[in-house]
């Protein structure tokens, strides 16, 4: 039988943080009596990121590592993680939980109530931030969502927030799907969702700025525009139509 729930981990060099965050999401299941696996992926790692995994892996089985190909980017890891849980309800949550794995109830709560995908925000109330972001980021967040809503149409307060919980029909439309493999992969999922259907709920969860990004607001910003067009640019030239198990997938007849 597959388990209730899963976690999908991305991590890149989390050595210096990754035992915490895997004592808390553990220790968190196994408080809940949870069927659950937690399942990181290593995005080809130089620390002692996949070392540290096997360890706590060695103590408990909920817990296994799944390995890219090299370092492929956050979106390549997500979908890599997705496609290898086998969870009713999948996870994501960034290595340094920013919003804490006790949130989580706040997700199944809004899929209890019918959504099919249930995405953790920032900005639906601000007053749930611990610890805000630097002005330079919020502003760049702005300009991002307005962007988004021009391009995609995606009206969501807030897309790029780590923290993310899906049923398994959606799991398996959306991301065999996904082409996107860093930055800006979360805006082409939940374009995905959109596309197919999927109810997306947006859900204001406890979330705190964690030191040690890895994005540059000008590099990576740019680069996350292109991707933009990128994803509407698929969907012109019907990329995103090719799996013919989509429908079926959708209805639950597979």
């Amino acid at each position: 039988m597959p388990p209730t729930y899963s976690i999908v981990i991305p991590a890149y060099n989390e050595g210096a943080r990754l035992g915490a965050t895997l004592e808390k999401v553990l220790a968190y299941v196994r408080a809940q009596g949870w069927d659950a696996e937690v399942i990181v992926v290593n995005d080809g790692s130089r620390d002692n990121t996949a070392e540290i995994v096997r360890n706590f892996a060695a103590k408990d089985p909920a817990l296994r590592l799944v390995e890219n190909p090299g370092n492929r980017g956050k979106g390549y890891s997500v979908r890599n993680g997705m496609l290898h849980a086998s969870g009713l309800i999948v996870f994501f949550s960034d290595a340094d939980l920013s919003s804490p794995i006790d949130e989580a109830p706040k997700l199944l709560h809004a899929l209890d109530d019918g959504a099919d995908i249930a995405i953790g925000s920032r900005w639906l109330r601000a007053e749930t931030q611990t610890q805000r972001q630097p002005l330079y980021r919020q502003l760049f967040g702005r300009i991002f969502n307005l962007l988004l809503r021009i391009t995609l149409g995606l009206r969501f307060k807030d897309t790029q927030c780590g923290f993310k919980a899906f049923k398994e029909p959606a799991v398996q439309v959306i991301f065999p799907l996904q082409k996107i493999e860093r930055w800006g992969f979360d805006p082409e999922i939940l374009f995905l969702a959109q596309k197919f259907g999927f109810q997306v709920k947006e859900v204001p969860v406890a979330w705190g700025h964690s030191g040690g990004t890895r994005i540059h607001p000008l590099i990576d910003g740019s680069r996350m525009f292109l991707e933009m067009l990128r994803i509407r640019w698929y969907d012109i030239t019907g990329k995103y139509n090719g799996d013919s198990t989509v429908p079926a997938l959708k209805s639950g007849k597979i």
